[in-house]
C-alpha cells in the first residue's frame, strides 16, 4: 500500500492488537487510541484522569515525534471517558500540552475502556 506508511516507536505503548500506533496518509497522520500506559514498564500508570490523561498525551506526543511532527501539528483529538464528571480534571492537564491554537476535539463518553482505562485519546495530525 503506497499511500500509507505504519509509524512505530518504541517510546509509546506498542499496539497489543491488530492496528498500528499510527498511520501516515499522505500528509496526515491518524494516531490510534492510547491508554495510560507507561511504555518504560509496560504497565498501567497508577492515579486517576490527571495521571491518565497526562501519561496518554505524553504517549500521542511520542508518536506524532516518531513521524516527523510535534503536539503543533495535531489538528483534531477525540476524548473518550468513563466519566464525564471528571472532564475538568483531564481538561487541565489537556490544557498544559495544547497552551495555544489547540486542535479541535470531541469529548465522550464511555461506558469502559481497555484495561479499564478512564481516559482514551486519538489524534488526526497534519504534517505539511
Amino acid at each position: 500500500m503506497d499511500f500509507m506508511e505504519i509509524i512505530y516507536t518504541s517510546e509509546a505503548p506498542a499496539p497489543v492488537g491488530p492496528y498500528s500506533q499510527a498511520v501516515k496518509a499522505g500528509d496526515f497522520l491518524f494516531i490510534a487510541g492510547q491508554i495510560p500506559i507507561d511504555p518504560s514498564t509496560n504497565a498501567f500508570v497508577e492515579g486517576g484522569v490527571a495521571e491518565q490523561t497526562k501519561m496518554v498525551l505524553q504517549n500521542l506526543s511520542k508518536i506524532v515525534e516518531a513521524a516527523g511532527g510535534s503536539l503543533k501539528n495535531i489538528v483534531k483529538t477525540t476524548v473518550f471517558m468513563t466519566d464525564l464528571s471528571k472532564f475538568s480534571e483531564m481538561n487541565d492537564v489537556y490544557a498544559t500540552f495544547f497552551t495555544e491554537n489547540p486542535p479541535a476535539r470531541a469529548a465522550i463518553e464511555v461506558k469502559k475502556l481497555p484495561k479499564n482505562a478512564l481516559v482514551e485519546i486519538q489524534a488526526i495530525a497534519y504534517l505539511a
